[in-house]
C-alpha cells in the first residue's frame, strides 16, 4: 500500500465543518490510524496524524482568508505547518498569486497533495526547501495552531518574528493553547478577528473551540 492508499483507506472526503466550501479527506477517530500508522511506516512511536484531522486552528485561519481575499489577493503565501493544508487551499481560492505549503510530515504532504487535486488547485511543496532560505519569494506567511509545544512554540514564534523583521507579513491564527502568542508579554500583535469554531471531541475533548486570528506587528 502507498501512502495515499493509507489516506484514502483511513479517511474519508467530507465538508470542513467551518469552511464548507473546502472538502478534505478527514478521519473519524484518532487512535485507528495513529496505530495503523505506526505499522505502515514500520516505526512505533510516530508523530500523531495531524492531517487526519481539520484542527480549530486550521479552519479559523481558512474562514478568514475567504471571508477577506484582499489579506491574501495577488500574494505569495507560505502556510506553514500546513497539516492537511486548509489554509493553503484557502488562499488560492482567495486570489493569492502562489501559495506554497508545507509540513515536517511526509504523510501530511501527501495528503496535502490530495486534498489539493480533489480541489482543483495547485500548490507548491516546499516540504524539502530550507524555509531560512525563501528570502524575498513570499509575502505572507500563515500559520494555524502552531503553539501547542513549548519548545516548538519558541522556536517557531522566533522564526516567524525574523521573518516579519525582514517585511514579510505574518498571521497566525490561535485557539487558546498553552503557549498562545498573546500571553508573551514581549510579543507585538494585532487582533484581526475571533471565531467559535466547531471541533471533534475526539481530538479536543469539547464541541467547540474559540480562536483569535493575530497579526504579527
Amino acid at each position: 500500500m502507498d501512502t495515499e492508499a493509507f489516506i484514502k483507506k483511513h479517511a474519508a472526503l467530507l465538508p470542513v465543518p467551518f469552511v464548507p466550501e473546502i472538502t478534505l479527506y478527514q478521519a473519524e477517530k484518532m487512535n485507528p490510524v495513529w496505530r495503523d500508522l505506526e505499522a505502515f511506516i514500520g516505526q512505533r512511536d510516530v508523530s500523531m496524524p495531524f492531517w487526519a484531522f481539520v484542527w480549530a486552528g486550521g479552519q479559523a485561519i481558512a474562514r478568514y482568508i475567504l471571508d477577506h481575499p484582499e489579506v491574501v489577493q495577488g500574494l505569495r503565501v507560505l502556510d506553514f505547518a500546513s497539516g492537511s493544508g486548509v489554509g493553503a487551499i484557502a488562499a488560492v481560492k482567495a486570489g493569492a498569486k502562489k501559495v506554497w505549503a508545507t509540513d515536517i510530515d511526509p504523510v501530511a504532504c501527501a495528503a496535502m497533495d490530495l486534498n489539493a487535486a480533489h480541489n482543483e488547485i495547485d500548490l507548491e511543496d516546499i516540504s524539502r526547501l530550507d524555509l531560512d532560505r525563501l528570502g524575498k519569494k513570499v509575502d505572507l506567511i500563515i500559520a494555524g495552531d502552531v503553539c501547542y509545544e513549548h519548545t516548538m512554540s519558541h522556536r517557531v514564534m522566533r522564526w516567524l518574528r525574523l521573518c516579519r523583521q525582514e517585511g514579510i507579513c505574518v498571521i497566525i491564527s490561535d485557539p487558546a493553547r498553552g503557549y498562545a502568542p498573546d500571553k508573551n508579554p514581549d510579543e507585538r500583535l494585532t487582533e484581526l478577528a475571533t471565531y467559535t469554531v466547531p471541533t471533534s471531541r475526539e481530538i479536543e475533548e469539547q464541541d467547540t473551540r474559540d480562536v483569535t486570528i493575530w497579526e504579527l506587528d
